[in-house]
């Protein structure tokens, strides 16, 4: 992608929390404990782990995982106290607990077991989990960036409106789909698809069960039923994060059922208190895999524990920002985009561009809270991603031959661009002006100059 660059949007408003936001702030509250100590101490040490149970409690993390998981804090702070005296008492109890809370969540990203030919994926979980959704997004993440040719299997046979479901995200992903609405036997619908697989020369069978509003013995009887005639390669279990420490009982009897080989966490953009994401590792003894947020079918990512942890903390996760930059890297393309800013030359349909590489790395706010200080900066910021509809509009009804030249924009044609886009003049002068003042900062950074001067004036704008 390139050299990034930050553009102030005017931003609507969405009602939404980043995820664990209430935890985040009463840890950093617990390590506040520390400041103006000089050491770390059995006093303070003591009060700042006291602090950090209720933060676990309060996130509805089971009081003895806990306890437990505070009691280690303890141990190894004492242990270091009269160690490591140049750091800082609080930057020394933030090292302990972010290395406890990655080995609470697994210590390290599971991966998934594709090596049978074909894979069999086989999807478990309570009815509004968001199984069907993240069949889905498994499908299109194996195809975009595992290069595989999923195959998608309706086996909800009891829920109307499932199989019509799967079949439209199939459709928009463009990824094969095996149904048989005629048939009422989910393992007779599985076993079909699994050779139609093979003959079609699909690598992964991905199998969307059925779920219940509750637990119930006929539900377990059919997934039991599915998972020993099929033999999959992977069973995951799809849990809500939003329903926190019922989300781990949840999880802990199907596994006493079904012995599945990991965890999806769905919702996580919701207003989470993290107790799931915390305990279920401890709990259940089964990683958890993946992650998903929203409804888009690229919001999907591989579970780190330790990226997770410093997202917890407000340490950011660059390395995840990274990855998903180089997703949407196009060596090519950047390669123009410096000729153009060395040049002076940057235009509204580089910036469009810009913009929509921006929008296939993910959610605005979800991704910013991975730049290192950027959390608390954004965390009352209402970002919406819809923000940048008001840019695409104004730039939209630009003639070819504004955005390629956008200097000969005068009052004239700006009046019929605010007419066109639904805007106020002023709206259109705020936006041009805006443009305008990145743009020379753009070529001045091209020529090694005004890192400075774009770095403050990212800060006002912020």
């Amino acid at each position: 992608m390139g050299e990034s660059y930050c553009f102030s949007l005017n931003l609507w408003p969405i009602n939404r929390k980043p995820m664990f936001d209430n935890l985040s702030d009463r840890l950093e509250g617990a390590f506040k404990s520390l400041t103006g100590d000089n050491k770390l101490t059995e006093l303070n040490i003591a009060q700042s782990v006291k602090e950090i149970r209720r933060a676990l409690v309060a996130a509805d993390v089971n009081y003895k995982i806990a306890k437990e998981f505070t009691e280690k804090v303890k141990e190894e702070a004492l242990g270091t106290q009269n160690v490591l005296k140049s750091v800082k008492p609080g930057q020394l109890m933030v090292k302990i607990v972010q290395d406890e809370l990655t080995q609470l969540m697994g210590g390290e990203a599971a991966g998934i077991n594709l090596k049978d030919k074909p894979a069999i994926v086989l999807i478990a979980g309570l009815q509004g989990s968001g199984k069907t959704t993240f069949s889905g997004k498994l499908a299109n993440f194996l195809k975009a960036k595992k290069n595989k040719k999923p195959l998608l299997v309706a086996c909800d046979v009891y829920r109307p409106a499932a199989i019509d479901q799967l079949t439209v995200i199939a459709d928009q992903l463009n990824v094969p789909i095996y149904k048989d609405i005629e048939e009422k036997d989910p393992v007779k619908i599985a076993l079909s698809a699994l050779e139609h697989a093979k003959a079609n020369h699909n690598d992964v069978v991905i199998v969307d069960t059925a779920g219940r509003l509750s637990i119930d013995e006929k539900m377990m009887a059919e997934i039991s039923t599915l998972k020993q005639r099929l033999q999959p390669s992977e069973t995951l279990f799809v849990v809500d994060s939003m329903t926190g420490q019922d989300a781990v009982n949840t999880a802990a009897a199907f596994n006493e059922k079904i012995d599945y080989d990991g965890v999806v966490l769905t919702k996580l953009d919701g207003d989470t208190r993290g107790g799931a994401a915390l305990s279920i590792k401890y709990t259940v003894g089964k990683p958890i895999k993946f992650v998903s947020m929203g409804e888009k079918m690229d919001t999907l990512d591989v579970f780190h524990p330790d990226r997770m942890s410093q997202r917890i903390l407000g340490m950011g996760d660059i390395t995840s920002f990274v990855e998903k930059a180089q997703e949407q890297f196009d060596e090519k393309e950047a390669k123009r985009l410096e000729r153009k800013i060395k040049k002076n030359k940057f235009d509204f349909n580089d910036f469009l561009t810009q913009l929509n590489q921006i929008r296939k790395m993910g959610d605005l706010k979800s991704l910013m809270s991975m730049i290192p200080g950027m959390g608390k900066l954004t965390k009352n910021l209402d970002i919406d991603d819809s923000a940048f509809n008001k840019v695409e509009s104004i730039i939209f009804s630009m003639t070819p031959e504004e955005r390629d030249n956008p200097e000969i924009l005068n009052m004239s044609r700006k009046r019929r661009i605010a007419k066109g886009s639904g805007h106020k003049i002023h709206e259109i002068n705020q936006f041009i002006k805006q443009f305008d003042q990145m743009r020379k900062l753009m070529h001045r950074m091209s020529k090694g100059k005004g890192m400075g001067a774009l770095m403050q004036n990212m800060g006002r704008k912020m």
